[in-house]
């Protein structure tokens, strides 16, 4: 409109007394270089005592040459457009003829998402200065549905803030909670349900009828403007896998990890509820319902860690256990330490073991290091074995060194080939380095050479140190030049040589001279 402003065009919306009144008794003296505006169009077209004489008389307006040139603008809802533009039942009153022949050949379909051209301008609009707008697009989940936003959004607080009933509200705080303290967006019906229970006072408590929540449910399912709902139910995508030989799914497709209904809360109301509940802790109810249905390890992890923030140090516990007890190893790895400090080494090695089974041997290579320093190499052992036997290669030369210390040669160096022929050759020139602090350096050598064999270009290094000190410098010049060709970067002065544990050990040695282990 703002190019016809500049035309000396006037803009016109009818309001005062109704929308409908005002548009009925001033359309006839409409004049040339006018804008009609029917904003929410519905209120004038679809008045069902005046309607259809509204419609008629823009009509008109439209035909007389004499009141020309004249822009009449509406807008609509697609559903209104949808029922106003219907063919009648055969046998029924056409309620919109003349709205429908008013309305046919001149509609235009606005997308219902921005698109990136769109979401440019919104953004260079929000950023001179329009809060709406910087509001609306902090909501990345809405899709760039921002128009549905910006309408929905204040009924969305209306409904939150003025329920019909007490347990509509307490199903959305106990939802707001479970978004800010880290679930899915996924919430189980289930899990609300009871986790609403302490969010009524005790007032609204006893006046609950035995359908409170599917009333509550029904109420919070009444779409607002934009459809949005405020919390809605939803069945979440599958995720789509290559296929697997698993014979109980479908290939490709990932079960659900939720047994029972799911709800989706409102972005806007999500982040009213981040703003606005920011320093309030759940109620009892929360955790208890948290830690009767919910599930999804990393879900309780995260509500574990809330839980201990706000010091309900029980609850977070028990969060944790059962976050354990569903696969999380993370929590198992902490757990397994916390028991080991406590002095239970069969429960932190139980623990870490039920880490191992679910893929992370991290925990098990962690209690055998520290098995080790306190001097129980039996002990470590074991446990480096049983982290080797859940796939974790890199251990094997833990093991071969431990060998090593133990004067079993033949078994240390069978570890280091075993690791090698797993693609871990740095254990033969690990334990190359055990047998040159022991002075066996034809030993040494000889490890140095099966690791070089393997491609190790450490072994590369080392033989040419070992030759270097040894009076060879030709050699060393030859094997320095060799692992340059592997595409080393080590120092070609072989007058200034590094040292050797700053390669084999990049973490850096341990204040008793060993090695600081990668983690």
């Amino acid at each position: 409109m703002q190019p016809l402003a500049e035309k000396a065009w006037r803009l016109w919306h009818p309001f005062d007394p109704t929308r409908a009144e005002a548009a009925l008794e001033e359309l006839h003296r409409v004049g040339p270089r006018t804008v009609v505006w029917l904003n929410e169009a519905q209120h004038y077209l679809g008045d069902r005592k005046i309607g259809e004489r509204i419609a008629a008389a823009v009509r008109q307006l439209l035909l007389d040459e004499e009141r020309g040139p004249v822009l009449v603008l509406g807008t609509l809802w697609p559903e209104y457009a949808r029922d106003y533009t219907a063919l009648p039942t055969p046998g029924r009153d056409d309620s919109y003829s003349l709205v429908r022949e008013l309305m046919a050949g001149h509609t235009v379909s606005v997308s219902e998402t921005f698109n990136t051209a769109a979401l440019a301008t919104a953004t260079a609009l929000a950023e001179q200065g329009d809060t709406l707008l910087a509001d609306a697009l902090t909501r990345s989940r809405n899709g760039g549905r921002i128009t549905q936003d910006l309408a929905g959004a204040p009924e969305l607080l209306r409904r939150y803030e003025q329920p019909r009933q007490a347990a509509s509200r307490a199903l959305l705080e106990a939802a707001m909670d479970a978004r800010r303290l880290g679930t899915g967006l996924h919430i189980p019906q289930a899990f609300l349900t009871d986790a609403a229970r302490d969010y009524l006072s005790d007032h609204d408590y006893d006046l609950r009828t035995d359908d409170w929540a599917e009333q509550a449910y029904a109420e919070l399912a009444e779409q607002v403007h934009g459809k949005q709902e405020p919390l809605r139910r939803t069945t979440p995508r599958p995720t789509l896998r290559p296929p697997t030989p698993t014979p109980t799914t479908d290939a490709g497709t990932t079960p659900p990890t939720s047994a029972g209904p799911v709800f989706l809360l409102a972005d806007y109301l999500e982040q009213h509820g981040r703003t606005t509940r920011r320093r309030l802790c759940p109620p009892a109810s929360f955790w208890h319902a948290a830690h009767t249905h919910l599930t999804h390890p990393d879900v309780l992890n995260n509500l574990a860690g809330a839980a201990q923030d706000r010091h309900r140090l029980q609850w977070s516990h028990y969060l944790r256990q059962r976050a354990a007890d569903h696969g999380n190893t993370d929590v198992l790895d902490d757990l397994a330490w916390r028991r080991e400090e406590a002095g239970d080494r069969d429960g932190a090695e139980a623990l870490a073991r039920q880490a191992a089974d679910h893929g992370d041997t991290y925990a098990l290579t962690r209690l055998a290091w520290r098995q080790e320093r306190a001097g129980d190499r039996d002990g470590a052992e074991a446990l480096y074995r049983q982290a080797a036997d859940h796939g974790n290669i890199d251990v094997l030369a833990d093991l071969a060194v431990m060998r090593e210390e133990a004067g079993d040669r033949d078994g240390a160096e069978a570890l280091a080939r075993q690791a090698a022929g797993h693609g871990n050759t740095n254990a033969l020139t690990r334990l190359a380095g055990r047998r040159e602090e022991a002075g066996d350096r034809d030993g040494a050598e000889a490890l140095a050479r099966q690791a070089a064999d393997r491609g190790n270009t450490y072994g590369l290094i080392y033989l040419a140190e070992l030759r270097e000190e040894a009076g060879d410098r030709d050699g060393a010049e030859a094997l320095y030049r060799q692992a340059a060709d592997h595409g080393t970067d080590f120092l070609a002065d072989l007058g200034s040589l590094p040292d050797i544990f700053n390669r084999l050990w990049p973490h850096g040695l341990d204040p008793d001279g060993t090695p600081t282990p990668p983690w």
